[in-house]
């Protein structure tokens, strides 16, 4: 089993790190979250059928874990809702984080301030399907739905980020233009 760990966590801590961090937000909540995961995987990987791949298994359980922590949260529903501030340093990683690719592309930092005005459950599917990549099967499994309701949560979450980042563009055209106008 020790190997078996060493290796799971060697793969993909990195991955289920972020993947806390863009739900809670909190560099030291997504830290303790990230060890409750691996204390389930150690708990339970004998109960591990294999249905799926380990990736998927495990971002189920770091799933569950990020929601059992919202749940025991007074007012989680806010705690999600609010924003995120990008300018400070919350995260040291050697590989790009979110927060640096945010501060070099400023469409990306936009995409992540638009991820607020999702659903949890929107969030859920984007971060999975665009940031780390799973298949929309893989995300299903993952999340315990189905196939179609991973397609149309994406679908209404790709139409709300899409209206937000025209909203955006629209404020920043105004600005713009009455800049020029002023000179």
């Amino acid at each position: 089993m020790d190997s078996v760990f060493d290796e799971l966590y060697r793969k993909y801590h990195h991955d289920v790190f972020q993947f806390l961090f863009y739900m809670v937000k909190n560099k030291e909540q997504a830290e303790d979250l990230v060890q409750e995961v691996y204390i389930r995987v150690l708990k339970s990987y004998e109960r591990f059928e294999g249905k799926s791949s380990e990736k998927t298994w495990l971002f189920s359980i770091a799933r569950n874990v990020a929601i059992d922590s919202f749940r025991k949260q007074k007012g989680w529903k806010q705690r999600i809702l609010e924003k995120f501030d990008w300018s400070t340093s919350q995260v040291k990683d050697d590989q790009p984080i979110p927060e640096d690719i945010a501060v070099q592309n400023e469409e990306i930092q936009q995409i992540y301030s638009c991820l607020d005005q999702c659903t949890v459950d929107q969030r859920l599917v984007i971060v999975m399907r665009y940031i780390h990549e799973f298949s929309i099967l893989e995300t299903a499994e993952a999340l315990g739905w189905t196939e179609s309701k991973v397609k149309t949560t994406q679908h209404r979450a790709l139409k709300i980020l899409k209206k937000q980042m025209e909203e955006m563009m629209g404020k920043e055209g105004m600005e713009n233009e009455k800049v020029r106008m002023e000179r």
